[in-house]
Order: structure tokens, then sequence, then C-alpha cells
């Protein structure tokens, strides 16, 4: 029990300081009371409770899960087939994100159908599993790091001089909306894990970076997306 309040009491301290910035804001900048105060008060427990048990979900499935995995596909050694659970991983995770719903929705309402939600979202999925598949090979490979995002961001600055003006601020946009909060530590999970499992590879050098391809890419296929529609 001393250790759930304790938990409890670290989720607390985590959002703290949003809080802080809330209350400041509006009663010290606006200068207006909060409209309802009651419901403030009861969404920041929520939160507060929300962010708990997430973690404590996390703790508990998300990381053994990825990191068991991952010791089972390389002890398997079945390289593609690793390559291909990681690519699965990433498309099931984003397609279903609920950040990328909303801008994906938005996105179709501002251009009159011009760009379909549900086209927008499967590119910005198949970017993410292409980039984690292309991280999940490069662990396996022992490839620095760096060859891969350098090159990725030249071919994203050549894409932006070609790519249809409306879809590039969107483009960026979307690489960030994949960094969601089931995706993060299972990746990172699967990374870790995979790099442990593997003679030679150090996971803090290796194991980490799957996140920064999971970013990358969707921006590249969301580039491609607008080239097709636009």
């Amino acid at each position: 029990m001393r250790n759930f309040f304790y938990l409890l009491y670290k989720s607390f301290v985590d959002v703290a300081a949003l809080i802080v910035v809330l209350f400041f804001f509006q009663l010290f900048v606006i200068g207006e009371p909060f409209p309802d105060m009651a419901k403030m008060i009861t969404g920041l427990v929520l939160v507060v409770f929300g962010l708990f048990v997430f973690m404590r979900g996390l703790e508990m499935a998300l990381f053994p899960i990825g990191e068991s995995m991952a010791y089972s596909f390389a002890e398997k050694g079945n390289i593609w087939l690793l390559v291909l659970f990681a690519a699965a991983i990433g498309y099931t995770t984003t397609i279903a994100e609920p950040t990328l719903i909303a801008i994906a929705g938005k996105a179709e309402i501002i251009t009159n159908n011009k760009i379909s939600a549900f086209g927008l979202r499967n590119a910005v999925a198949i970017g993410v599993a292409i980039g984690i598949a292309i991280g999940t090979l490069r662990i396996i490979l022992g490839h620095p790091i760096h060859y891969y995002i350098i090159t990725g961001y030249i071919i994203v600055m050549a894409m932006t001089v070609i790519a249809p003006k409306e879809i590039i601020g969107l483009a960026y946009d979307s690489g960030g909306v994949t960094t969601s909060t089931v995706t993060v530590p299972l990746v990172t999970a699967l990374g870790v894990g995979l790099a442990s499992s593997i003679a030679g590879r150090n996971p803090l050098v290796d194991g980490f970076g799957l996140i920064a391809f999971a970013s990358l890419a969707p921006i590249l296929s969301v580039m491609g997306y607008g080239l097709l529609v636009l």
C-alpha cells in the first residue's frame, strides 16, 4: 500500500509543473477564475491517476513484452521475421493513434476532401512501419545510426523542395504525432531487448534510436502521399 501511494505521489510530481503553469496564467495573466473549477480539479485528479495507471501498465506489460519478444526472435535467428514484426508493431500502433486521427480529420476538412483522412493515416502508419523496420535492421547489422539519420534528412530536404506546399507542414507535424504513448515504450523495449540479445551490440549505443526512425520516415511518406493526391 505504501508503494502504491508513493507511485501515485510521483505521478502527481510529474504533472505538478503543468498544473502550476495553468493556474498561474489563468489567475495572474488572464486574470480570470476557471469557468468550472470543480470540473478542472476533477480532470487533474483523473490525469494524475491515469498517468499512474499507465506507467504501472508499461512496467508490468509493455516493457517486458517488448524485451522478451526481441530475445525470442533473436534466438530463432530469423532476421526478416523480426523486421516484419517491428513493421507490424509500427503500423498497428500508429493507425489507431488518437492524435493522428484528429489531425487527419482536420486536414480532410480544411482541404475539402483533397486529402483523405484515411489515406493520410495510412501514409503516416506505413511510414512508421518502414522506419521502425529499417531501424531494427540497423540494430541487427550494427551500423552507426547517424548514417541513416543524416541520409534521411537530406532526402527530407530534397522532398521539401518538390512536394506541394500544402502538405509540407502537415508532413513535418506527422512525424511528431507518431511518438505515441504506446509506440514509444514498446518500440524502445524492442530495440533495447534486441541489442541486449545480440553479441557485440551495446544496448545504450545500438538499442536506442528506433523512435528517431519512426519520426523521420512518416515525413517522407506523407510528402509522397501529397505528391500523389495534390
